[in-house]
């Protein structure tokens, strides 16, 4: 393929540049061979010549396909080479905030400077068990290879994380031992995580420092080796350092500072433990403040002295170790500022009272004599003699300084060994992973010891990678059988024997060490003569003598000789250590240097604190110390570096590379200039160019083909996809050595995945054109058509309407003519007429002012007429009114006086009896006397008022006619007077008209003229008010609409509300029922562990001892167990002998409690006893009062009832017996019916009330009646006094409280006036009535009575209820404060505390019940001996009526003849029968060896549950509890075996759930309670439990379910889990929607559905046969829902999490997928009729994520689309998921920053939990509904199958 293939016009290169190192343009023009130049234009629209090199004539690189860019792999992509590499990484990291990138075997990790949400635990579960390339790159990914390599290949591995300073090193190492120690499992030992983590603040604190470029720089390397059992569980670590930068503790550099835990010391100076010190500030001391800038900013120094100190006890050292490792660091400081004076040239002194030399002694424990000779003196050993030397002050300063290195290096080796120690295990290690934390490559401006070991180091790590990547290529290759040649790479090997072979730099320099006058000019000039002509890597520096250079992997280092030989010797003067060794207060410091003498392997540690290896010896050679002890830097470092690579080539490497952005540590901000250079020197780029030199892209056959299809014609392809495939490339590729052809991959050289997209691009783009010109022309020919159709239109209305225009111009000119004709008619008129009426007018009011005038002149005359005949008639009437009042008046004088006397006369006679009588006789004679009498007088007042009403009318005519005739008289002579005055006062009328008519026309223009001006303005008025009146009616509309919308937005709103709080208040309860099932599940987690621990501890102890029989593990599993658990010990003790040793000590912590408890109880006893005696004692003092109040009521009528206790005695007993009729039947439907307003027997009584009132009434209107009849004035007195006392009767009945007391009243009044003939001549007024009232009266207060009883009863009912709540809000505030309390706490003390809270509250409740179950018992057993008593004297009074039946004949024997007696059918009650002895038996062969497919195939649903119910039964008919109890303990325990041994087969565990709960429902259905009765039939009612209530044990078997359901949720998450993945993301549904990309050497999981591989229909599958399963076992319907319901969760969540870590999946067609694959979910649940169960909205996020994939994400329509339509989705899920979108074709875009940036400012207000994945964990709390059997027991039989013979039917 030439080049002008590829540098065609349009094609993109990369070109170097000085800023951006790499900067991207596109070609304006093709490159033809021979161009010196390229045609250029860059990404800002400048036009660019780029000159080509004339020697080499390299064309610049080319650029990538962009659906390329951002590939998780960089050997993915097509183009390998610098730019690639370093624009991939950074559209990674800028764009979707991606920091993990892959490199063929190398993880690239570039620091973000942020923390991201991408390392928590649901994180580490969605990577574990996952193949590295499935997921998207992460050090999780890189940490679950290693672990799962160490497992499967039982080899050791290694993770080796390199980088500069601040590149996240440490960080990533910490991840990768926290993801080991979570999926590890590691419980016991362990937290070895915990441990190292805890062990972080030390080594920070002695091993890091602030640098230049980190703030917390490590200045030490370090491996630590995390140590695993047989089953991969963590059991310890181990860690090695190396190379600490001793130099550091007496120099820094400017801008930096000493190690952290100087200035922690002196930020702590002031806490009183550390006086003695005698610190300052950090300013003081010269190690201190050389960098001139002691504080790091945000860093509190004395906090971190805290974290050190706890990190320090947590590891096991305790305070004095503490207080004498400060006491070093402190001694350390002031050493440094120990002043050396100059005695001489050659000589120095110290003053003999340096104040700091005197506080290292102090602290030291050593003399100042001896420590101040030693610091200016050596000593000098010859072969026969000894000298001591003064050295000069330089030399004493060098002297001080090595001092303090040394016994730094000494303090960090030991804390080294101690946290070893603290992270030892003393269990065998099988194998280990090591995680290798070292410093990458440096080059400063001034290099020196330091560096160059630093680089030695990675010299021999990146040949050892090389090396690496070499062998997995070679390998590869092997693999898939294709021919190769050798691949050449850059061998560092001449570096290395540079550095480390014989005459090398490090063999010189131990040379020049071991010279007497050795220097580093002498060693420089040695460098400079052996390898300057000789090696091509070692160069001398052209301005310097003391420098040389060396040409690294990475790049060329210049090296200062300056130090070097100081450095290597690292020499420290004996006779110092010896001062040292002598301090006898000092413990620590001996500990120190007692390994001084002991020889030193070469795993050693090197000069820096790397810790040893080796064993120490018993006996040392003589010599052999002070041999060993002159070992230089150099040779140490080396061996132990030697030791390391043996390691690391003894395990499988695995590399993370740390990249550091920028130097400003700016969060996600890319330096390019610094990544390139970072890539460089960590070897990235060599790989790159490794698999560039070979075959690095690699595709399947079947990726090949789905990718490439577009590519075939029809005729190429054959059925042999490989066949195919080779076909094909032959002919698109020419070359056949850019491609092999390997077993299962082809393998295409570097640019040849470009070259095949480009052409598949062109494909593509052609067909798109022809699709869009087919289009175009389709869509502009269809709108030519519309136009043509629109204009004829157009046309033919226009001219239609200019048509009609002018016949409207015509119509109009006539019509305007006739108008005007109209108009000058109207206006003459209209003249015409008001001329007319004018005139008219006029005339009108003049003839009517003269008729007026007449009119008012007769009207005067008429008026006093009438006047004097008014006035004359009322002065007549007055008189007659008087004469009459005055007649009538003196009439009833006489009259009363007479009435008076008769009055009486009638009440002496009255009094009588007798008399009375006498009256009565003749008294229809008197009445008809009396009537006679009346008619008489009435005729003779008829006949006198018609006589005088004709008087009247004589009379009244006379006079009317002798008016008439004066008022015609008077009125002749009026007309005569006034006819002479006539013509005058015409005349001065006429004149006055004249005037007036005059005035008048005035008058009338001004009024027209007003009237037209006001005619106008109210027609201007009314149209204002029209208007007015419409807009007041728009608005009185628009108030209504708003009113309306108000409403109705108040009922959305309240009904909202109403929504959200039942909401609430369910989650609520699941969250209560979910944190109670997780205490269970807790609970029986831990229960397993103290299984497990027993059987261990069983299985140290190899032989029981005799007699010893080991129970059931699972014997007290369950908490509520305790109630029962002192009755079952008893039966159990001596099986349980040995077990109670063993858990006394566990049962002392809860008999104290039980025993704080009991006390606690009695004190409430106590209590509760003082208020029920105060509540006694105000009871029987407010009976007592009510008592005396109703004794002096009564007092003032017992002498009148003893006057009529004889006449009421009968009446009273009928009332009495009529009350206690009423009470038992209101007694006896109190029950079902209370007498509530509304119910059947209040409105009985009320009917009865209004017929009795009515009743009433009607005998008083009689009485009444009777009585007017008899007499007249007594009998008005009498009935005034009977309607008072019917009125005082009123107000009783109104007094009555209640319908009762009514009732009662009623009753006894209708036992009054039950008479059937009432006699009314008998009745008076002071008997029977009185009588009547008074028993009323008596009635109402003996109801009374009762209701102030019943008052009280109640009010004692509740102030009970009253304390209960009072104690339930208690309870409550305490849970509450306990629930906060337990949130303060962290998450495993949370659990422990929430569990022994929770023991405690049901160690409670058990003695309550307990307590209870006493006293029910003491009652019971009470019963028993009643009955038994009852029942003897029912036997001896039957055995007495038969002795007395038998005749005296019968007594005597008699032959018997013997009679056939017919068997009768037995009638089975439902229960079976077993003995004691064969429960286990019943145990086994129901439960232990069931087999759950034969039962749920051939037998009904739940036969277990129902044989066991039945026996239950049983036992509770025979009143044997004990029997109840172990029958309920040996199911329970061996449920729970049985779903241990097998939990993990489905079809058992849901064999057992449904049985479970069908035994918990029969428990419900058959325990007597009202509530679960409902549904039972008679007969299953008369099958109810007895005698025991089991609702506890009901408690027990709903937990026992509960764990079960749980357990049925693990097991079918295991099976589906490796369904999902492939099933719902990468199996190709729609086959040919999807295209598959190129993958790097990570080989991600097939698409394509290969065999074995799962699809949908598997899922499908094993879904329906889960439901299937559970419906054979009869699981309950509602608990199917719930089940369902949690298998769509788990898919969903599971599917979306691999979403959100798979940049790969998140493309347009893989969310198309995604819906195809939900939609055949949602139709699998519409044909199990399950889709009400909520499994479709647990699917809601990954359908939303889904639509994401493929709406529209360009403009801000689309972010509020988005952010409307992904309610489910969390706002960090949508920019992961926006972030992650790829596209697979070059026709998709990829989505903007600023698009992403819109929706996450959109979203900002949306309160959600930031977590980025759904919980996989997550369990629904479940519940099970009752669900009561129509099956009955009786008709139940036992197969024989099932072994079960020795049960009978009962």
């Amino acid at each position: 393929m030439a080049a002008s293939e590829l540098y065609t016009k349009h094609a993109r290169v990369w070109i170097p540049d000085a800023e951006e190192v790499w900067k991207s343009a596109e070609l304006t023009k093709d490159y033809k061979q021979g161009d010196t130049a390229l045609h250029l234009q860059l990404e800002d629209g400048t036009d660019l010549e780029y000159k080509l090199d004339p020697t080499t004539k390299n064309l610049p690189h080319l650029r990538n396909p962009d659906i390329l860019v951002g590939e998780n792999d960089l050997t993915a992509l097509s183009y390998l080479h610098e730019p690639a590499v370093l624009h991939n990484l950074k559209v990674r990291f800028i764009d979707s905030k991606l920091i993990y990138t892959y490199c063929g075997i190398v993880l690239v990790a570039i620091n973000p400077y942020e923390n991201l949400p991408i390392y928590g635990t649901d994180i580490i579960n969605a990577y574990s068990g996952q193949n590295m390339g499935d997921m998207d790159p992460h050090i999780f990914a890189v940490a679950e290879e290693a672990y799962k390599q160490m497992a499967r290949d039982e080899r050791n591995q290694s993770i080796i994380v390199s980088g500069e300073s601040g590149a996240g090193k440490t960080v990533s190492a910490k991840y990768a031992m926290r993801y080991f120690a979570t999926v590890s499992g590691s419980a016991s030992e362990a937290n070895v995580e915990e441990k190292v983590l805890a062990s972080n603040p030390i080594m920070e604190a002695i091993g890091n420092a602030k640098t230049t470029r980190n703030d917390n720089s490590s200045r030490f390397g370090k491996y630590i080796e995390i140590g695993f059992d047989k089953k991969y569980g963590i059991i310890g670590a181990n860690m090695r350092t190396y190379l600490l930068e001793k130099s550091r503790v007496v120099f820094q550099a400017d801008e930096e500072r000493n190690y952290h835990i100087f200035y922690q010391l002196c930020a702590s100076a002031h806490l009183p433990e550390f006086k003695a010190l005698k610190l300052g500030s950090a300013d003081d001391f010269h190690c201190t403040n050389q960098g001139r800038n002691p504080v790091i900013e945000g860093v509190d120094d004395a906090k971190e002295m805290s974290t050190t100190r706890n990190a320090f006890t947590l590891l096991g050292i305790n305070e004095s170790y503490q207080m004498g490792l400060f006491q070093i660091l402190a001694a350390i400081l002031h050493l440094g500022n120990v002043e050396v004076k100059d005695r001489d040239s050659d000589s120095s002194s110290i003053p003999p009272n340096n104040s700091h030399l005197t506080t290292f002694c102090d602290l030291m424990g050593v003399t100042y004599q001896d420590m101040s000779h030693w610091l200016c003196h050596k000593k000098i050993k010859t072969a026969s003699e000894t000298y001591i030397k003064p050295i000069p002050k330089f030399q004493a300063i060098n002297a001080r300084d090595a001092l303090a290195k040394h016994i730094y290096a000494k303090l960090f080796n030991w804390i080294v060994d101690n946290v070893n120690k603290a992270l030892h295990s003393s269990i065998k290690q099988h194998s280990f992973i090591g995680v290798l934390d070292i410093y990458g490559f440096e080059t400063f401006e001034i290099n020196s010891f330091e560096q160059f070991c630093i680089n030695y180091a990675n010299e021999k790590l990146q040949q050892q990678f090389n090396m690496h990547v070499f062998k997995l290529e070679q390998e590869e290759y092997m693999k898939e059988q294709i021919p190769w040649t050798l691949i050449d790479f850059y061998d560092n090997q001449p570096c290395i024997n540079l550095i480390e072979a014989k005459m090398g730099v490090l063999d010189l320099l131990d040379e020049e060490c071991r010279m007497p006058k050795g220097s580093d000019d002498s060693w420089a000039q040695k460098l400079y003569n052996t390898h300057l002509k000789t090696c091509p890597l070692f160069e001398k520096p052209r301005m310097s003598n003391k420098a040389f250079i060396i040409q690294h992997f990475a790049d060329k280092v210049e090296y200062q000789c300056e130090g070097f030989l100081e450095k290597n010797k690292d020499t420290v003067n004996e006779e110092q250590i010896t001062v040292l060794k002598a301090s006898k207060q000092f413990d620590l410091l001996v500990e120190l240097f007692q390994d001084e003498d002991k020889a030193t392997s070469p795993t050693g540690a090197p000069p820096g604190g790397r810790t040893r290896l080796s064993v120490k010896p018993d006996k040392t050679r003589p010599g052999q110390s002070s041999k060993e002890h002159k070992k230089t830097v150099g040779l140490q470092f080396r061996n132990s570096l030697h030791l390391l690579m043996e390691t690391l080539n003894a395990t499988t490497p695995h590399y993370v590379r740390c990249i550091k952005p920028n130097d400003l540590k700016f969060p996600f901000t890319f330096d390019p200039k610094r990544a390139v250079q970072q890539l460089r020197a960590c070897g990235v780029l060599e790989t790159i160019r490794i698999s560039a030199a070979g075959f690095p892209s690699r595709w399947t056959y079947q990726e090949f083909f789905s990718r490439y299809r577009v590519l075939m014609k029809q005729k190429d392809v054959l059925s042999d996809k490989k066949l195919t495939c080779k076909n094909v490339l032959e002919k698109l590729v020419q070359d056949q050595d850019k491609y092999q052809f390997g077993k299962t991959k082809i393998f295409f050289r570097a640019g040849q995945v470009a070259y095949l997209e480009k052409l598949r691009a062109d494909k593509l783009r052609a067909a798109c054109i022809r699709i869009q010109k087919t289009i175009r022309c389709w869509l502009v020919r269809k709108k030519y058509l519309r136009m043509k159709s629109a204009a004829i239109t157009i046309q033919r209305y226009v001219r239609g309407y200019q048509a009609r225009c002018l016949a409207m111009f015509l119509r109009r000119t006539r019509a305007a003519i006739i108008i005007q004709k109209f108009q000058r008619m109207y206006v003459e008129r209209k003249r015409y007429r008001r001329q007319k009426a004018a005139a008219l007018i006029i005339q009108c009011i003049l003839r009517a002012y003269m008729a007026r005038q007449h009119y008012q002149a007769l009207l005067r005359e008429h008026k006093v007429v009438i006047l004097q005949k008014n006035v004359r008639g009322w002065l007549a009437r007055c008189w007659y009114k008087r004469t009459l009042s005055a007649i009538i008046h003196l009439q009833c004088c006489v009259r009363r006086m007479r009435a008076k006397r008769e009055l009486k006369k009638l009440k002496i006679e009255a009094r009588s009896v007798e008399h009375f009588k006498k009256l009565n006789i003749g008294m229809e004679n008197k009445i008809m006397q009396l009537q006679r009498k009346i008619d008489e007088q009435n005729k003779e007042n008829k006949a006198m008022s018609e006589r005088l009403s004709g008087l009247e009318i004589s009379y009244s005519a006379e006079s009317e006619r002798l008016r008439s005739e004066v008022v015609r008289l008077r009125s002749s002579e009026e007309e005569g007077r006034n006819n002479a005055n006539r013509v005058t006062s015409l005349l001065e009328e006429l004149a006055q008209l004249r005037k007036e008519l005059e005035a008048t026309r005035n008058e009338k223009s001004v009024i027209e003229e007003w009237a037209e001006t006001y005619r106008d303005e109210m027609e201007q008025m009314v149209t204002e008010l029209k208007d007015q009146n419409n807009l007041l009616k728009s608005e009185k509309d628009d108030l209504n609409r708003l009113i309306q919308e108000q409403s109705q937005q108040m009922t959305e709103k309240m009904a909202k509300a109403l929504q959200e709080e039942t909401k609430q208040l369910e989650n609520d309860l699941n969250e209560e029922r979910s944190r109670y099932q997780n205490l269970l599940t807790e609970h029986l987690r831990l229960e397993e562990r103290y299984d497990d621990l027993k059987e261990e501890i069983t299985l140290t102890v190899h032989v029981p001892k005799p007699g010893h029989r080991r129970t059931d593990s699972t014997h007290s599993s369950n908490e509520s167990e305790c109630t029962y658990n002192s009755e079952f010990a008893e039966s159990e003790e001596s099986s349980r002998g040995g077990e109670d040793v063993t858990k006394a000590a566990l049962d002392m912590s809860l008999f104290l409690k039980l025993q704080k408890r009991v006390t606690e109880l009695e004190q409430e006893k106590q209590a509760l006893q003082k208020e029920l005696d105060t509540r006694e004692e105000q009871f029987q003092r407010a009976r007592a009062r009510d008592d005396e109040e109703h004794k002096k009521a009564r007092g003032a009528e017992l002498e009148y009832e003893s006057l009529k206790r004889q006449e009421l005695e009968s009446e009273n007993k009928k009332l009495k017996h009529d009350l206690n009729e009423m009470r038992q039947s209101l007694a006896e439907n109190a029950g079902a019916d209370k007498a509530t307003p509304g119910s059947p027997a209040y409105k009985v009584l009320l009917d009865q009330l209004n017929a009795s009132t009515e009743e009433l009434e009607v005998r008083k209107e009689e009485v009444l009646i009777l009585r007017s009849q008899l007499v007249s004035q007594k009998e008005a007195m009498q009935h005034k006094e009977t309607m008072t006392d019917a009125i005082m009767y009123t107000e009783d009945v109104k007094k009555m409280k209640d319908t009762g007391e009514i009732t009662q009243a009623y009753m006894g009044l209708k036992e009054t006036n039950r008479s059937p003939t009432p006699n009314y001549h008998e009745l008076n007024e002071d008997g029977e009535l009185y009588l009547v009232y008074e028993g009323l009266k008596e009635t109402n207060r003996l109801l009374e009575s009762q209701l102030q009883t019943q008052r009280k009863t109640h009010e004692n009912e509740v102030e009970v209820l009253r304390g209960e709540l009072q104690s339930v809000k208690e309870e409550n505030n305490r849970q509450q404060q306990l629930l906060a309390q337990n949130l303060q706490l962290p998450p495993e003390a949370r659990i422990e505390a929430s569990l022994q809270h929770e023991i405690t509250r049901l160690t409670n409740e058990n003695l309550d019940l307990m307590e209870q179950l006493e006293k029910q018992d003491k009652t019971v057993r009470k019963l028993k001996k009643q009955l038994k008593v009852f029942a003897k004297k029912i036997g001896e009074l039957e055995v007495g009526g038969q002795v007395e039946n038998v005749s005296p004949g019968q007594t005597v024997d008699e032959p018997i003849r013997p009679v056939n007696i017919p068997r009768k059918e037995k009638d089975f009650q439902g229960m079976l029968e077993y003995k004691k002895e064969d429960e286990l038996k019943l145990v086994k062969n129901l439960i232990l060896e069931l087999k759950p497919r034969g039962v749920a195939v051939n037998f009904i649903p739940g036969l277990p549950a129902y044989i066991l119910f039945m026996c239950l039964r049983h036992a509770d008919y025979i009143n044997d509890d004990q029997k109840v109890r172990t029958l309920l303990t040996s199911t329970i325990n061996s449920i729970k075996k049985i779903l241990k041994k097998r939990g993990d087969d489905f079809e058992t565990v849901s064999f057992w759930l449904a049985n479970t709960c069908r035994f918990l429902h029969c428990l419900k259905q058959y325990s007597g309670e009202e509530a679960f009765m409902k549904h039972n039939t008679p007969r299953q009612n008369e099958h109810c439990l007895s005698n025991f209530d089991l609702a506890e044990y009901r408690q027990v078997l709903s937990d026992l379910a509960i764990q079960i359901y749980q357990q049925l949720i693990k097991c079918m998450e295991n099976i589906l889990q490796p369904m999902i993945v492939s099933g719902m993301l990468e199996h190709e549904t729609i086959q040919g929607v999807s295209g598959v990309k190129p993958t790097g050497l990570r080989k991600r999981t097939s698409s394509i559905a290969d065999e074995g591989t799962y699809t949908l229909d598997s899922i499908l599958r094993q879904l329906t046969s889960f439901h299937s399963t559970m419906c054979q076992h009869g699981t309950d319907p509602e608990l199917i829902k719930q089940v369902v319901k949690q298998q769509f969760y788990i898919i969903g969540a599971v599917t979306l999490n691999n979403l959100l870590l798979r940049k790969d999946m998140c493309s347009w067609s893989k969310g198309m997928q995604i819906r195809y694959n939900v939609s055949q979910l949602e139709e699998w649940l519409r044909d199990k009729n399950l889709m009400n169960c909520g499994a479709r909205e647990t699917l809601e996020p990954l359908i939303q994520a889904a639509q994401l994939l493929q709406v529209k994400k360009k403009t801000d329509e689309d972010a509020e689309a988005i952010c409307s339509m992904c309610s489910a989705l969390t706002t960090s899920q949508i920019v992961k998921v926006l972030n992650l979108y790829t596209p697979v074709n070059e026709f998709e875009e990829r989505v903007s920053i600023s698009f992403i940036r819109t929706i996450q400012a959109r979203l900002r207000d949306r309160k959600q939990t930031p977590q980025l994945l759904m919980d996989t964990k997550l369990i629904y709390p479940v519940t099970f509904p009752f669900n009561p059997s129509s099956l009955a027991l009786e008709t139940i039989h036992i197969p024989s199958s099932l072994n079960l013979s020795f049960l009978t039917r009962v």
